[in-house]
């Protein structure tokens, strides 16, 4: 990365975090510590209870176990460095670690939004086609379109991080805790609206495309659950669907308010709040979300200690 008007290379770049006071970067510290071992034990838990229990070995609990893969690599990417940043008064990064950050970040990012829309179909089958889901969402049926959001995400990755690693910058300073797109492409040195419209383009295939399948996949649920007729049926449409519903409710409507709005000259901190949230309260509430409102995850979670 050089500088065109005085041809110097950038070699670091200067993370501000999220507080200059020790003081608060130190209870920070502790925050994010407790909030960083909850997401890793909760989404490792529910990995290993989907993988251990043949109960939940269901397509419905493969693509969790895929959500919850997510999260732990999600949060992985950012909060161990901004553990390590909190004890550092000038925390820095190369531009090499940077873009791979950026990079990996948007990866899981994508492939949660697509990993969503497939959790959504699988639950309009189970739902609006009962007799026929296990013909339908077969092992093979599962593993292929598992494979088919990953390769996906990589694919709408490519563009973005070419178009990142291209760009050179005048300024070094990220008013961020870690390497967010939006915060980096503001120090471009050129005119950043080319850069604006390719995320833009991007964040429609990414978060419009995929929100509005689900959308129109949980409008077919509620015409179906509307012709049922015993409390049976409504009780199981909803604990079927209740957990992804909240999930894509709290998910999306983060990621749409920071990405999909007119973008201002500078990174704001209402901005890293909202990337603290999507980054790091989100992965965190997932397992939480599905293990409390689940009966068959706290069933094999009961199992397995009576085991133990």
């Amino acid at each position: 990365m050089e500088d065109k008007e005085n041809g110097t290379e950038v070699t670091e770049f200067v993370l501000l975090g999220l507080s200059s006071h020790p003081q608060v970067r130190f209870a920070l510290f502790f925050i994010f510590l407790a909030m960083y071992l909850v997401t890793i034990g909760g989404n490792g838990l529910i990995v290993i209870l989907i993988v251990t229990d043949s109960n939940l070995h269901t397509p419905m609990y493969f693509f969790l176990s895929n959500l919850s893969f997510i999260d732990v690599c999600y949060i992985t990417t950012s909060v161990p460095q901004m553990l390590v940043h909190c004890f550092t008064d000038r925390p820095t990064i190369t531009p090499g670690r940077c873009l791979t950050q950026m990079s990996i970040a948007l990866f899981l990012a994508v492939a949660e939004c697509l990993l969503l829309a497939v959790m959504a179909y699988d639950r309009y089958i189970a739902i609006c086609s009962p007799l026929r889901y296990s013909l339908i969402m077969s092992r093979k049926v599962c593993i292929l379109l598992a494979s088919g959001l990953w390769v996906s995400s990589f694919l709408l990755t490519i563009i973005p991080a070419i178009d990142m690693h291209g760009r050179s910058c005048r300024h070094n300073v990220v008013n961020h805790f870690k390497c967010e797109v939006q915060a980096v492409l503001k120090l471009g040195c050129s005119d950043t609206r080319a850069s604006g419209l390719v995320m833009m383009m991007n964040s429609v295939f990414t978060v419009l495309v995929p929100f509005a399948f689900i959308l129109m996949t949980y409008g077919r649920i509620g015409l179906a659950v509307m012709h049922v007729r015993s409390d049976h049926g409504w009780s199981k449409a909803l604990s079927t669907c209740g957990s992804h519903l909240l999930v894509v409710g709290i998910f999306y409507s983060t990621i749409m308010a920071l990405y999909l709005r007119p973008q201002k000259k500078i990174f704001t901190n209402e901005e890293k709040v909202a990337s603290v949230f999507y980054g790091v309260v989100i992965p965190m509430l997932n397992p939480l979300i599905y293990s409390l409102r689940n009966r068959d995850v706290k069933g094999a979670l009961m199992k397995a200690l009576a085991r133990k």
